[in-house]
C-alpha cells in the first residue's frame, strides 16, 4: 500500500482568517479523533497574509485519502464552513518520497 499526501492552499476572502482558523482547528481534532488511517494533519497560517493558510495531511494510502473527504466532519466544516469563505483553494495529491532503505 502506497501513503499520499495532500498538500492544500487556502485564501480566505479578506477578513475571513480567524473564522477559516477556527474551523481548521475543529476539523484537526475531528481527523485526530475519528480517522485512525491519516497519519499527520496540520495547518499553518501565513505570517505575511493572516488570509492565507497551508494544510499538510498524509494518509496510509489513497483509500484513506478519499475516506477523509466523505466524513461527514469534512462535509460540514471544509465544504459546509471553510469553501464557501476562500477566494482560491489548490490542492496537490502526493506520493511521498521516502528514502531508500
Amino acid at each position: 500500500m502506497s501513503r499520499r499526501v495532500l498538500v492544500a492552499r487556502y485564501r480566505a476572502r479578506a477578513g475571513e482568517g480567524d473564522v477559516v482558523a477556527a474551523a481548521l482547528a475543529t476539523m484537526a481534532k475531528a481527523v485526530a479523533r475519528d480517522e485512525p488511517d491519516c497519519l499527520d494533519y496540520r495547518a499553518g497560517r501565513s505570517v505575511d497574509n493572516p488570509d492565507e493558510f497551508v494544510l499538510y495531511e498524509e494518509y496510509v494510502g489513497q483509500a484513506a485519502l478519499e475516506a477523509h473527504r466523505e466524513t461527514a466532519h469534512f462535509q460540514a466544516i471544509v465544504e459546509g464552513k471553510i469553501v464557501p469563505l476562500l477566494e482560491e483553494r489548490q490542492r496537490f495529491v502526493l506520493d511521498p518520497l521516502q528514502p531508500e532503505a
